[in-house]
């Protein structure tokens, strides 16, 4: 399978670490490009025992690589231990939705709130929606979501508590809705492979076609790896994702070796954009970007 993908050789750095070393990371990055703009929502997140993830912040750029921070999103807003990877989206009406990955405090449970604004940098004011409460048998986060004249869709991590001390393994579920805010589950469509390079987590991305559906996702086969994901490519086979090779195909060549959290734009020229969270030397993370040829 052809396929364009996200290239560290040769990518700009968009927001670099917050500081040096292990659990400094920027990224987890969702990009929306509307009216010429591009708008960048990312997380940054510190090591542990300095809080996670402190915040998602909303930041504009008219060439895709240089963003000017516009407005950000404290975990404190929603009593959340960490936020994770949040979904940018233009409404159908013109307005703006963020979607954000919340952590319990003390649990290994995670949900998803929405924030709903006419301009993306009123976000963090913006009307407050519970989307995905998740249970005590499975966290929620990380979602990727689209919207077309068939309705939304959401493609979801799930980890699974029903193991205490296994919580970091990670599937995907896909989700439907007729307004992006009250969401029906049709299912696990992609799930780890023993035995594979993602026997431990798969994790949906991005979504780079439609007919037949074809993703990014995260993969790797331990509990050590997490945070360490590298990226993969899955097709649409009878309902399910199928990965298309038997290794990751997108990885850095630095650091922890991470390349993850991977998000596609197409441009105008027919080209298209990627942003992903990258591994860098002495184990921090940059958001970083890089573009398919002409």
């Amino acid at each position: 399978m052809d396929l364009d993908l996200p290239r560290y050789p040769g990518a700009a750095v968009v927001v670099p670490a917050p500081a040096p070393g292990p659990g400094n990371w920027s990224g987890a990055a969702s990009v929306a490009l509307a009216d010429g703009v591009f708008w960048l929502a990312y997380r940054v997140r510190r090591p542990l025992e300095e809080g996670r993830g402190v915040g998602v912040v909303v930041a504009r750029s008219l060439d895709g690589v240089a963003f000017e921070p516009v407005a950000e999103i404290s975990r404190d807003t929603f009593g959340a231990a960490s936020l994770e990877r949040p979904a940018l989206v233009r409404r159908p009406d013109g307005g703006w939705r963020l979607y954000l990955s919340c952590a319990t405090p003390g649990s290994k449970h995670w949900w998803v709130e929405a924030l709903d604004a006419d301009r993306a940098v009123d976000l963090p004011g913006g009307v407050r929606t519970l989307v995905l409460p998740g249970d005590d048998g499975e966290a929620v986060k990380d979602p990727v979501v689209t919207v077309g004249p068939a309705g939304w869709a959401m493609w979801v991590c799930c980890h699974p508590l029903d193991q205490p001390g296994e919580e970091d393994r990670m599937v995907t579920r896909l989700l439907t809705s007729a307004d992006g805010l009250h969401w029906a589950q049709t299912g696990r469509v992609l799930a780890p492979t023993p035995g594979r390079w993602d026997s431990r987590g798969t994790r949906v991305t991005a979504v780079l076609a439609t007919e037949p559906l074809t993703v990014l996702y995260d993969g790797r086969d331990s509990a050590a790896a997490n945070w360490f994901e590298q990226t993969g490519v899955a097709t649409e086979r009878d309902g399910v994702l199928v990965p298309v090779s038997d290794g990751a195909l997108a990885a850095s060549p630095d650091g922890d070796h991470a390349l993850r959290y991977a998000c596609a734009v197409d441009l105008p020229d027919g080209r298209r954009r990627f942003y992903f969270e990258a591994g860098r030397a002495g184990g921090s993370h940059d958001l970083m970007t890089s573009v398919t040829d002409a």
